[in-house]
């Protein structure tokens, strides 16, 4: 029964997270507008809204904040040069229909091969802003992806890599092996990601948690060294923006949540505190 596992892996999380977004986008004050969120999502994604714990409705402010920042990371970088964006894991993204990008713009989406073709079914009437190719690929497959690296590596063509919502997916040493291949390849040179605590791990585990992993979609890296995990893999971290302060200054926190968002700590990583944070990482 869908109440006992509403879960069914990853790619029915894309369809949860899409249904948040469609929340958004219906707002009159809107942070973005996804005109497509709810089409994806579909009858499957609001099934699964409604069959996990009542507290996962309360954590919508993240997925906007989340949102958001993604997306002013994405058109910084392309106002700096990056000429390809190659978001793995793409899952429901709509960010090369929906954001203000240049037709020049080389966008590449990695996923399941079924999930890319559901996405490309329900967007056939929809012209994408920038040059959009779909690339199934198992990302857990390491020579496979090292091969398919390797094609797009090229040093003259600046390249931002996008893994949003993927990295709590993966164990720490996929995550090291995810790493290691990107610094390999000369024109990725930038690298947006979100990061989540052990703290706030622990606390996902307890509610949401359960019924991802009996679903086959457990959450598992939360790095003890935080953002500073990545620097020792070639990557440093340039910019981090915790979702707590940044929801609280979108006007998007809810009240219980709201004076904690303001102590001077609660941007601050620690492995003990509850954290989350979209990250810009740099080859430098």
């Amino acid at each position: 029964m869908l109440s006992d596992h509403p879960v069914r892996g990853v790619a029915d999380t894309a369809r949860w997270v899409a249904l948040y977004r469609a929340e958004e986008s219906e707002r009159r004050d809107a942070h973005f507008r996804d005109p497509w969120a709810r089409r994806l999502a579909g009858e499957r994604g609001a099934q699964i809204y409604g069959a996990l714990p009542r507290s996962t409705r309360r954590i919508g402010w993240s997925f906007v904040a989340r949102t958001v920042l993604f997306d002013q990371l994405i058109l910084d970088e392309v106002a700096v040069g990056v000429t390809r964006i190659i978001n793995l894991a793409a899952g429901l993204d709509t960010r090369p229909y929906r954001l203000p990008l240049p037709s020049t713009l080389q966008w590449i989406e990695v996923d399941q091969a079924d999930l890319l073709a559901e996405k490309a079914a329900l967007l056939a009437d929809v012209r994408p802003a920038c040059r959009l190719e779909r690339i199934p690929l198992d990302l857990t497959a390491e020579e496979l992806r090292q091969e398919q690296f390797r094609r797009w590596s090229h040093p003259d063509v600046r390249t931002l890599i996008l893994t949003e919502g993927l990295l709590v997916y993966l164990t720490e040493a996929q995550v090291t092996s995810l790493a290691h291949d990107l610094t390999q390849q000369p024109g990725f040179l930038s690298w947006a990601t979100d990061l989540t605590s052990p703290r706030l791990l622990q606390m996902i585990r307890r509610d949401v948690g359960r019924q991802l992993a009996a679903g086959g979609a457990p959450f598992q890296f939360a790095p003890e060294a935080g953002p500073d995990f990545f620097a020792r893999l070639g990557w440093t971290p340039t910019e981090v923006h915790p979702l707590m302060t940044t929801a609280a200054r979108l006007k998007r926190l809810p009240l219980f949540l709201r004076l904690l968002a303001k102590l001077p700590a609660t941007g601050t990583f620690h492995p003990r505190r509850p954290w989350s944070a979209v990250c810009l990482l740099k080859r430098l």
